[in-house]
């Protein structure tokens, strides 16, 4: 067994990702929501590829009993900014940007600490280029820090301005042992990560609406609408980008969805709503419940959908 095999346990129906590995004997496995628990080496199997496979094939994969059709590889992407991470032996791994756009890009790597930075790399990397710009130990995956890169696509000649891309990368082993395929360009076996599939456009109306507040009323009233009665906060729900983010920047996104659902559902006269959190660390369950204990307008709020492992969501009771 060793750091990222998916594992399950003989005596239970969860799975996950071996994040640490102990000498007593032990193993540490990361399952859903970033839920860490240690148990025996005994006490689980790994999952084989092929098992995975044919019992978890992807939708429409398997229509002839025993035929499986490969998906294609993710590393079949059109043109963007990589990160890489390919495997130059049992524990080192290469980290590696790579650029298959049409234009030359400036970066800057750095991992930060705090409110300290180191920097690891920087320079220039061509269209249709790779460049190594670290080394990381897989055994270390645990203590390794945020990685912040900042990316300026230069034009070679006249052209459309563009916006300089900034990302913090802070990997969960159940989100980062998920992402292995061939890479682009260097047709390697990687665990890689696309950089800027995920830009946000500017939105004109709302720039104008910040920089004159008073033409706002011109506009239509948002009609409100009723929010589903189960709101399903785990990140992976809310966005495909969750790879890379940070943890506060996925925390921030849960707490915005849960305090917009939660103000739906109290115009709209609901009688009660239920948040899904998951049990994971604790955090955003922390969060939403000394959120609800300050807010005014509802009747009480408790802990539902009890597991072997805790409490996974809370309903809060808003009118008789």
């Amino acid at each position: 067994m060793n750091i990222g095999d998916r594992v399950r346990l003989l005596h239970g129906k969860e799975e996950g990702i071996i994040t640490r590995l102990s000498s007593g004997g032990q193993v540490e496995i990361e399952i859903e929501d970033g839920f860490r628990i240690p148990v025996l080496k005994s006490e689980v199997v790994v999952i084989d590829s092929a098992e995975k496979a044919y019992f978890d094939p992807p939708s429409g994969a398997r229509d002839i009993i025993g035929e499986t059709r490969q998906k294609p590889l993710v590393g079949e992407k059109k043109e963007g900014v990589f990160l890489a991470y390919v495997p130059y032996n049992d524990q080192v791994h290469d980290v590696i940007l790579i650029n298959t756009t049409r234009r030359e890009v400036l970066y800057s790597l750095d991992e930060i600490q705090g409110e300290a930075s180191k920097n690891l790399d920087a320079g220039t990397i061509h269209s249709n280029a790779h460049k190594k710009v670290a080394e990381k130990m897989i055994r270390d995956f645990e203590q390794w820090p945020t990685l912040k890169l900042l990316m300026v696509p230069l034009n070679k000649k006249l052209d459309a301005i563009q916006t300089p891309i900034e990302k913090r990368l802070k990997f969960k082993a159940s989100s980062f042992f998920k992402q292995k395929g061939k890479a682009p360009l260097i047709d390697k076996e990687a665990y890689f990560f696309q950089l800027n599939e995920h830009e946000t456009p500017l939105d004109v109306r709302k720039l104008n609406e910040a920089l004159n507040p008073q033409d706002s009323a011109a506009y239509s009233i948002k009609k409100i609408s009723r929010p589903a009665a189960s709101i399903d906060l785990h990140i992976e729900k809310l966005t495909d980008s969750h790879d890379l983010m940070s943890n506060g920047e996925m925390l921030q996104l849960q707490l915005e969805v849960f305090e917009r659902k939660l103000g739906d559902a109290v115009a709209t006269g609901m009688d009660e709503i239920t948040f899904i959190h998951g049990i994971g660390n604790g955090v955003l369950r922390k969060e939403i419940h000394r959120y609800l204990s300050q807010m005014n307008g509802i009747k009480y709020f408790k802990d539902s959908q009890k597991t072997n492992f805790g409490y996974g969501a809370t309903t809060v009771k808003i009118h008789d």
